[in-house]
């Protein structure tokens, strides 16, 4: 196998794994009453060329991803059972239902990341607080693990706040990278890498799974991964869809994946 054609399973040999967040192609299909560019096509495309998983971020008013597209996609992943399917968004607005519907469908994703976003955010632009957030994150994430799913929660880069994640029942964090990226190639850039270290490590400690994920993009990603241990899986979505419309999306996510594979290299 081509060592850039990648499955699923390298999350499990040490390298992390890519998911594709492809919120950007519904945007920009539903510019137009036209089924193009197609959800599930260009999903397809990244899983050949080796992403290890779909990631989608369904907001209430469907300005991206739309319902019909959370179930397409579930059903695409059935063909990719090496492959993650990762659901993000609020579990107080669409989410919960959502997750049920495609539990109960014998469908449900391996995968849900909780955001607290309001329904008016462009992007998502914050993590959780405890403990002013555990009383209502605590049954959402009993519930979402009872239907079988691994629960996420998104995470400013705070090493106080792992304890806490892990008290509420989650499986992992995602950092949300943001505060990095603006910091890439500053003079800033070692304080702010050494803060998400210090985070990945207290999430280590405390048993929890490490993900990331925020304006990560070709140039700034295998820095990342070098210096903050653990990081199990990335989801990159509006770089690595601008770097599609040049490049397309199999050399694209190529060109990721070539970038976590220079992160690994001794």
């Amino acid at each position: 196998m081509n060592p850039l054609l990648t499955s699923g399973l390298d999350a499990h040999r040490g390298l992390t794994a890519l998911s594709v967040n492809v919120n950007l192609v519904a945007q920009i299909r539903n510019r137009r009453p036209l089924p193009f560019p197609s959800v599930t096509g260009l999903s397809t495309t990244a899983l050949e060329a080796g992403a290890q998983g779909i990631t989608i971020h369904p907001r209430p008013d469907q300005r991206h991803i739309r319902t019909h597209d959370v179930f397409d996609l579930a059903e695409l992943m059935t063909k990719w059972p090496q492959a993650e399917f990762n659901i993000e968004g609020n579990p107080l607005h669409n989410l919960m239902d959502l997750l049920r519907q495609l539990a109960a469908q014998g469908r449900a994703p391996q995968q849900c990341t909780f955001v607290p976003d309001s329904e008016s955010q462009p992007t998502s632009d914050h993590g959780w607080r405890f403990p002013e957030d555990a009383a209502t994150l605590k049954p959402l994430i009993a519930e979402a693990k009872s239907l079988g799913i691994r629960v996420s929660l998104f995470m400013d880069p705070l090493p106080e706040m792992m304890a806490a994640v892990r008290d509420v029942g989650a499986d992992r964090v995602e950092l949300y990278t943001e505060s990095y990226a603006r910091a890439h190639g500053t003079p800033e850039q070692a304080q702010v890498l050494a803060r998400f270290a210090a985070t990945a490590e207290a999430a280590l400690r405390v048993g929890l799974g490490i993900n990331a994920g925020h304006d990560l993009n070709r140039t700034n990603l295998a820095d990342f991964l070098r210096a903050v241990p653990g990081v199990q899986e990335v989801s990159i979505g509006h770089a690595l869809i601008a770097d599609t419309l040049e490049l397309g999306m199999s050399e694209t996510v190529r060109a990721y994946l070539r970038c976590i594979h220079a992160a690994a290299a001794p």
